[in-house]
């Protein structure tokens, strides 16, 4: 019986993402969203033991997942932060702080898109970096419902509106965009 092989699907690497942020060693970055801290140990070889990095999530079960995370790889650049990201001062991090900020599989969840994106931008020095990767499509029941995905298009709209520039697209896989803005 001749079978015809799928190709394989790309799904996000978290090593090959965050290539894309152009982190530096000393970085503070956040990652907004976190959720069971999939790009925690790349982020935080990136930034090294003079940087930051904030892993933030709503649920307090995976912010203390992550703390335990952290703990047993060693990451000591790496603070879990349970925050909410659709509330004013939502977010613990001091205004203009971080050079990056990322919002990763994260947007289209959001009920107060515009809320996220203003707290978000408070915490993001002028000049400072933000990277969204959303769901491209609903794909095999991962992801979001169809009705649920945001397009690039709808999401650099909202980042916009938000007060970030966009500055660029970049690959994130078979199943998701990724856009970079800049801070104003």
């Amino acid at each position: 019986m001749n079978q015809t092989l799928l190709p394989l699907k790309r799904f996000v690497d978290p090593a090959v993402v965050v290539s894309h942020f152009h982190i530096r060693e000393g970085d503070v970055v956040a990652d907004f969203g976190a959720g069971s801290g999939y790009y925690i140990e790349s982020l935080a070889k990136k930034v090294g033991s003079n940087g930051r990095v904030y892993a933030c999530d709503i649920q307090k079960e995976l912010v203390e997942k992550i703390g335990t995370l952290i703990r047993q790889k060693g990451l000591f650049a790496v603070d879990p932060i349970w925050c909410d990201l659709e509330a004013a001062h939502g977010i613990k991090i001091a205004d203009d702080t971080l050079d990056i900020g990322l919002l990763i599989n994260t947007l289209f969840q959001l009920e107060d898109k515009h809320t996220a994106l203003t707290e978000i931008a408070r915490t993001i020095r002028s000049g400072g970096k933000f990277f969204v990767i959303d769901w491209s499509d609903s794909f095999n029941g991962l992801g979001p419902h169809t009705d649920q995905v945001l397009t690039a298009q709808d999401a650099q709209a909202l980042c916009e509106e938000g007060g970030f520039v966009y500055e660029r697209s970049f690959d994130a896989g078979d199943h998701h965009y990724g856009l970079a803005f800049r801070k104003i």
